[in-house]
This record gives C-alpha cells, structure tokens and sequence, in this order.
C-alpha cells in the first residue's frame, strides 16, 4: 500500500467532508459580524465628535440610526455566524466518525483490536472532535480576521499611512506571534501529556467499569492510584506549558495599547500641523479597538490547530493501519469442515509470542482454553477468528487456509465474542439483535431465560423493550455477561469463540454456566453448533471434549513493532 505523506491534518479535514459553500456562509456571517463592530466603532467616533461640535440634530439623525442599526445586526449576525459554523462542524464530525466505524469494520481488524479501549474511545471520540474544533475555532476566524485586518488597515490609509503602519504591526503581534506563542504552548502541554491522558483514559474506564470487581480483588486502590498518576502527569505537562502561553496571552492587550497610543499621537500631531477634522481623530483613535475584535481569536485558533494536527496524526495511524492490504479470499465455506490448528503461534506486533498450539475443532466440538493471565488466551481466539493473522504455522478448514476463505463467509462461520464487547444504550432486543437481526422477541425471551435471565426480565418495566440507559452502567456485571453470552447464542454462527463468558458471575452460577456450554447434554447449545470457550476458572466435570492449555509466553521470543 502507498503511504500518503500529506500533513495528517489535511487528511484528517478530508474526512469531515466539508462543503465549499456552506463554509464560505459561515465565513460571510463571521466578516459581516466582525464588520458589523468594525463600522460601528467608526461611526461612533464620527458622530461622538461631529456631536461635540453641536450641529442641527438633523445631521445626526442618519447617524444615530446607523449606530443603532449596526449594534442589533452584530448580534444578529453573531447568531449566524454561530448557527452555520457549528453546523459546519457537526456535519464534518459525523461525516468523519461514519468514515472511520466503516474503515475499521471493513479493514484490517488488528487496526481497531491492537488499541487499549480507552485508546481507541479517545481516536473516535476527543480526537475527531478536535479536528471538528478546526471549522469552528482556527478556519472560520483565521478567514473573518484576516479580511477584517485588511479592511481595518485600509481605512486607516485613507486618514494617516503611518497610524496604518503601527496598526498593520500591532495586527501582526496580534494575529501571529500572539499565536506562535500559543501554539508553542499547546504543542508542549499536548505531546507532553497525549500518552498520559490515554494512559488516565484507560485506568479511568477499567477503575468505573470494573469497580466492584476490583474491589473484590482488592486492586481497586491500585487502578485509581494509577489513573491518579497519569492524571498529575497531565496536569504537569499543562504547568510547563504556561510560559508561553502567559505571554501569548500578553501579547494582544499589549499591542491593542500600542496601537491606540500610537494612533492618539499621530493624530495628535497631525491635528495640529494639518487639516484633520475631530471626525477623523476620533475614528483614528478608536477604530484599532474593534480591529482586534478578530485577531483576539487567532491564539486560541492556533492552540485548535496544534490539537486537531496531534489528534489527527493519531487518528489517521490507526486508519491507516486499517488501510493496509490484506489478500481476501475467495473460497466459500468448506461444508463439514475442520478447522485445524497446526503449530500455530500468536501474538501482538511488539508483543510475546505464545508457544506452539495444534488441534482440531470439529463440527459440534466443546473445546475450552485455559491458561495464565497474559498468556495469550484472547490472542489465540482472535487469531482462530481471522481477527489476526499467526505469527507462525497454519489455520485451515477443511483442507482450506483460512486466508484463502471469503471474509463474509468466515464471518457468518464464526463469530468471536470478546470480554468486553459493548451493550448499548438501546432496548434490551435490540441490544440483542446486534448478533442478528430478524431476532423475534418470542426467541429474545427464550434465550434471555436460558442464560438465567427470566426473573431479570419479568422485573423489567417494559420487558425486552426496557431501554438500557447508560448501557453496561444500567447493569450488573453478572447480569452483563448472561446478556453478552444470549447475544452470542442468538447469532447464526456455527462456531463461538467466546472470551471469558462467566467472568463477573459468582463461582457455582459460573461453573453451571461452563457446563452447559461445555457438556454435550447442555441446553444453551444445539449438538451441531461448535463453541470454544476461554476462561481461568474451568470447574470439574464439563464434558468438554478437549482442553487446550496456552504456555507461558516467551520473553525472548517477541515480535518487533509496527
């Protein structure tokens, strides 16, 4: 696959799918806010001054209303401006978000599997909306104030070239030192801090998702301790960071300063040696105020721009990971098949690799895989599910390299079911019709009863049509697993891969729960379908027709990084 060199930025904008026109609308709204103040500000200094002269109030009256015209259509256009920028930026967000679910269900699955969740929430969720940030914090403004910086400085020429001049400088120190300094600072507080906040990220969900657990275990305080820490490392990299950032926030009050002094003087001096009317004073004295109305953004529109560009970097690794090439079968489904493990080792890129496992899982097979924690359990399912590729020996069914199997047909053959898959903040059958979606609500409750969760759901207020507010938060973790295991029942593959499906129950529920899927008289199961179970707390007496035990991993065998 060719690599794209382009700024990750540029890329990352690609994917908010902006239109041209309704940009240039929010860019119009902005100006004519902006421009709004500008007028105003001269308009004011012309009538404030020819006031002072005290002309027949006939003279002002056009002013007067002009005056009040302008303040209500600021506001007015401020709404706008607001109304189409962020409708801008919630389009591109959505736009974006919709790209990267497709890119990572259609890509490479080790792309979206290789990250920590915490990692992968933090790239589809702050990260995409940072590069939203964009449209409405760096483009729109840095567009809005370069236009009204020239027309600021333009009017000026007409009354005094050298009050344009100070003003053309104090716009620069303005609107591009005042936001070098900005970004400098943001480049330092977001490279600083971007592995600890994924780092907080991750302990933060494990510590809220997994609280009881924890506790039980009695490593509760070691979660939070750790999410704690990563936490202080952010702060800390934000402490760094305030330097340049006081300065940059220094730099526009400061030129706003010089810029009106200078002005004062100038038309002091030029009042006095030429024919200056107070009208032209006054506005050379009080239009730089609203001329900085727009550079006073472009700091904070750098700081957006150093995010969205670190944010951007991040989002478009993990896509382009999932872009890379992978060859795509072509052959359906060997019926009857075998899928035969031989010699196969797995493991992550940078990771350990396990020792050698060999054996066959055949058509109605009850296999469990048990092992040490981190010794490579998950991996090798996933590997067994096409989800990774081996690092060493083969994976075939029927004869057939799975590589070579059409992916559709793999998926609709096997279906991998992992530790912590997601329920949604959605009713408990559709929660269910995730695995399949013409499931009928007679077979929901069905099911939801087989895996011990009737008396649950005869309590429900409105049954399967209960919503699960907060999703996994609106459950227990017991009554989280039986829900993730109907979901797995119900979907139409014919072999389960599933990943600690007793984790979160108590002892004795577990092992019954094991021992119907594992034990060829169980009920969960009909005697046709395969299931492979990964679990650490495999009781006695299952029926299970084989148990694989994954060796330790080996340290000096590690596969290099990415």
């Amino acid at each position: 696959m060719r690599t794209d060199h382009r700024d990750p930025l540029l890329r990352a904008l690609g994917l908010l799918e902006l239109q041209p026109r309704r940009v240039l609308i929010a860019v119009a709204a902005g100006v004519a806010t902006l421009g709004s103040a500008l007028a105003l500000a001269a308009l004011s200094a012309w009538l404030i001054t020819r006031a002072w002269e005290m002309p027949p109030v006939l003279d002002l009256s056009v002013a007067v209303v002009a005056v009040r015209a302008l303040g209500i259509s600021r506001g007015v256009f401020r709404y706008l401006e607001r109304l189409t920028t962020h409708d801008v930026a919630l389009r591109g967000t959505t736009a974006a978000r919709a790209q990267m679910y497709s890119r990572l269900a259609s890509g490479d699955p080790a792309a979206a599997a290789g990250l920590r969740r915490g990692d992968l929430l933090a790239r589809t969720g702050s990260d995409v909306d940072a590069v939203g940030d964009v449209v409405v914090k760096a483009l729109v403004p840095i567009a809005v104030s370069a236009i009204l910086a020239v027309a600021a400085v333009g009017i000026l020429m007409f009354i005094s070239v050298p009050a344009a001049v100070v003003l053309a400088i104090a716009l620069a120190v303005s609107g591009i030192l005042a936001p070098w300094l900005s970004a400098r600072a943001a480049r330092i507080a977001e490279s600083d801090s971007s592995s600890a906040a994924v780092r907080f990220s991750a302990s933060a969900v494990t510590a809220l998702d997994h609280s009881a657990e924890l506790r039980v275990a009695g490593r509760l305080d070691d979660a939070v301790s750790d999410a704690a820490s990563a936490e202080r490392d952010v702060v800390d990299a934000t402490d760094r960071a305030a330097i340049p950032s006081a300065f940059a926030s220094a730099a526009t009050p400061f030129a706003v300063g010089v810029s009106v002094l200078a002005s004062l003087l100038i038309g002091i001096v030029l009042y006095g040696e030429t024919d200056m009317t107070p009208m032209a004073l006054g506005i050379l004295v009080l239009l730089p105020l609203s001329a900085f109305e727009g550079t006073a953004a472009l700091p904070t529109a750098a700081v957006a721009l150093t995010k969205a560009r670190l944010a951007s970097a991040r989002i478009m690794a993990v896509l382009d990971r999932a872009d890379q090439e992978i060859a795509e079968g072509i052959h359906p489904w060997p019926e009857a098949g075998v899928l035969t493990v031989d010699g196969v080792c797995v493991g992550w890129p940078g990771g350990n690799v396990t020792a050698p496992l060999t054996f066959d899982v055949r058509p109605g097979a009850r296999i469990a895989i048990i092992g040490e924690s981190g010794s490579g359990k998950t991996t090798a399912l996933m590997t067994m599910a096409g989800l990774l590729p081996p690092v060493s020996g083969s994976l075939s069914v029927g004869g057939v390299p799975m590589s070579e199997i059409e992916p559709a047909e793999l998926r609709r053959h096997i279906g991998f079911f992992a530790e912590d898959a997601h329920l949604f903040d959605t009713s408990v059958l559709e929660n269910l019709r995730v695995a399949r979606g013409d499931l009928t609500a007679t077979a929901a409750e069905t099911v939801l009863t087989d895996v011990g969760l009737g008396e649950w759901l005869a309590h429900l207020p409105d049954g399967l049509d209960t919503v699960l507010v907060g999703g996994m938060r609106a459950v227990s973790g017991g009554e989280r697993r039986r829900l993730l295991l109907a979901r797995a029942l119900v979907s139409p593959a014919q072999i389960l891969l599933l990943d600690e499906p007793t984790e979160h129950m108590d002892a004795e529920a577990g092992a019954e729960v094991l021992r119907e899927l594992l034990g060829r008289d169980g009920t969960l199961l009909t005697p046709s379908r395969t299931v492979v179970v990964v679990t650490h707390q495999l009781p006695e007496h299952t029926g299970a027709d084989q148990v694989i035990c994954v060796g330790k991993v080996s340290a000096e065998n590690t596969l290099p990084s990415r």
